[in-house]
């Protein structure tokens, strides 16, 4: 059963990184030009320090954006509790979107200075877009946005 659900996935894998691809890139420079987003992450992003490597060596950008939002802890657990379409968890790699603070999730049992060594800002956000509609991803983000 597991080899016939991977053999089915396979079928459909390259339409799937392509949405996620595409919806990352258009996600990311929306949150770039936001006043309450402080930086991005994101090796599409011309603004990015290795954009030209990213742009030799790969064909699409990836599904993941991270970004820092414009305030602290709080503000940012705020801005992930607003969002309707992610699920929360740490785990990325499926068809649904998934948002993530690590500073409270993947790194939660590090002391604020031992993240701060790794780069693990409070206002820290991963985001792994699904394949979910742009549109409706867009409009989820920016409402949580807004709310902070």
């Amino acid at each position: 059963n597991a080899a016939y659900l991977i053999i089915r996935g396979m079928k459909t894998l390259h339409l799937r990184v392509q949405q996620q691809n595409s919806t990352a890139l258009r996600m990311a420079e929306i949150l770039e030009a936001h006043p309450k987003v402080k930086r991005v992450h994101y090796p599409g992003l011309k603004s990015h320090p290795e954009h030209h490597i990213a742009t030799q060596q790969m064909t699409g950008f990836g599904g993941v954006v991270s970004f820092e939002v414009d305030g602290d802890l709080t503000a940012t657990i705020k801005f992930i509790d607003a969002l309707k379409i992610p699920y929360i968890a740490p785990s990325f790699g499926g068809c649904e979107s998934i948002v993530d603070q690590p500073a409270i999730m993947s790194y939660w049992d590090l002391s604020q200075s031992e993240r701060l060594k790794y780069g693990i800002m409070d206002n820290l956000v991963r985001f792994s877009f699904g394949v979910e509609d742009f549109e409706d991803l867009k409009a989820d983000v920016l409402q949580a946005l807004h709310a902070i």
